[in-house]
């Protein structure tokens, strides 16, 4: 059997290793989420005065931790995958059936997703669009601006499984083994 090409390997490596670097730099922020919700806790229940800026503070930091932290999770193979069938197929069919749903759904719905997105930031930027959730009122661009930089790391790390899955499609050899997470 051959062996997977030097400039194949270094690729995937190097898409990895990206995916690890900036999955961990993102995770910093659930620091942030916990010190915002506990001070939050803290000031309404204890000295009974609640912020007006927690509830934007939780839900952006929120929302940016699991979106930037979805290309981590593709990397770890921590997304959701119904096995029922998907253990019985061999290596080559979980290889093939992984290729074309990359290029069939993944790829294009990313794309379409990172254009509109982008188009939404682009427009809360311009009108310097403010959110309407709390009297706080903070801007909303730079929340905005997480969901194409989201795709836009899904579509790199994508890159890379997409080679991985091509890789065993063909020779039937996994590349990197993904433990499966119980919950």
């Amino acid at each position: 059997m051959a062996r997977p090409s030097p400039t194949l390997l270094a690729t995937i490596r190097l898409v990895d290793q990206f995916t690890d670097k900036t999955g961990t730099v993102f995770s910093w922020l659930s620091i942030v989420l916990v010190v915002a919700v506990s001070y939050e806790v803290i000031a309404r229940y204890l000295f009974n005065a609640p912020t007006i800026w927690s509830f934007d503070v939780t839900y952006m930091t929120y929302g940016t931790l699991f979106m930037l932290g979805a290309a981590y999770a593709l990397h770890k193979g921590a997304h959701i995958r119904t096995d029922f069938f998907w253990e019985q197929f061999s290596p080559r069919t979980k290889g093939w059936i992984d290729t074309i749903s990359y290029l069939v759904f993944f790829f294009p719905g990313l794309t379409a997703m990172l254009i509109i997105s982008n188009q939404e930031a682009v427009y809360a930027w311009q009108i310097n669009e403010t959110s309407d959730q709390t009297p706080w009122r903070p801007i909303l661009w730079p929340f905005k601006f997480v969901v194409p930089l989201a795709c836009l790391l899904l579509m790199i790390q994508g890159f890379s499984e997409f080679l991985k899955s091509f890789y065993m499609a063909r020779t039937g050899v996994e590349l990197e083994h993904k433990e499966k997470v119980e919950v």
